[in-house]
């Protein structure tokens, strides 16, 4: 028998959701990359704009954030999907599919570019490789994006401190514990199976540890 948890305890895992949503970790991980390590990313710093890195930022926002978010109004508002929150298998492929043309897309440009460090391309194709995977196992169970997503974060510092050398243990505990929160907060609202929560976990990991083989190691 699942737990019932108080209306408090479900507001709570609510607000943990919406804040912790894997359309923002993209942004997430550009803004950690380019306060942490700048150096690698100079190629993408104008010498004379006063916010340095704001085009990189608006470029991340647009295929993170805008495009995906109009699939799902768009797709809506068409009767494509039931729901914006896409609580169904059914809902799920529609924007399954215009993700991993974006991230893709995005992938490529950084990869053609060149101007871009590998290990930040690679984060793109993690991404890729993770929602393409999530969009087969969908016909099976209803993957968490939410721990695809913290998963991937935790690939992909794990392919920093293996693949770069770089010391990431204090980034990586925090991200342990958040991953944690993010996974308590979608079984409290009874969103996702245990199997589910703990495929994405894996499917996010795997992804940015291949990745990263792929085009760093």
């Amino acid at each position: 028998m699942e737990p019932d948890f108080s209306p408090a305890a479900r507001s709570v895992a609510q607000v943990v959701s919406y804040i912790t949503h894997p359309l923002f970790i993209p942004l997430l991980v550009t803004f950690l990359v380019l306060q942490s390590i700048p150096e690698y990313m100079v190629a993408f710093k104008p010498l004379t704009k006063r916010f340095p890195f704001d085009m990189l930022y608006f470029r991340v926002g647009i295929i993170s954030l805008f495009f995906p978010m109009l699939t799902v109004l768009l797709a809506k508002s068409l009767g494509f999907i039931s729901s914006i929150y896409m609580k169904g298998q059914k809902d799920r492929i529609i924007p399954y599919v215009a993700c991993t043309i974006y991230y893709f897309w995005a992938f490529y440009t950084f990869l053609q570019e060149g101007r871009a460090p590998k290990f930040y391309t690679a984060f793109f194709l993690g991404i890729f490789l993770a929602i393409s995977i999530s969009f087969v196992t969908n016909i099976f169970i209803k993957t968490s994006m939410h721990t695809v997503g913290w998963g991937g974060v935790i690939g992909f510092l794990l392919s920093l401190m293996w693949g770069m050398h770089m010391n990431v243990s204090t980034p990586l505990v925090i991200t342990f514990f958040v991953a944690g929160l993010v996974a308590t907060a979608r079984m409290v609202l009874r969103a996702h199976s245990p199997a589910e929560i703990y495929t994405g976990f894996f499917i996010g990991i795997i992804c940015q540890l291949a990745a990263c083989r792929i085009l760093v190691i």
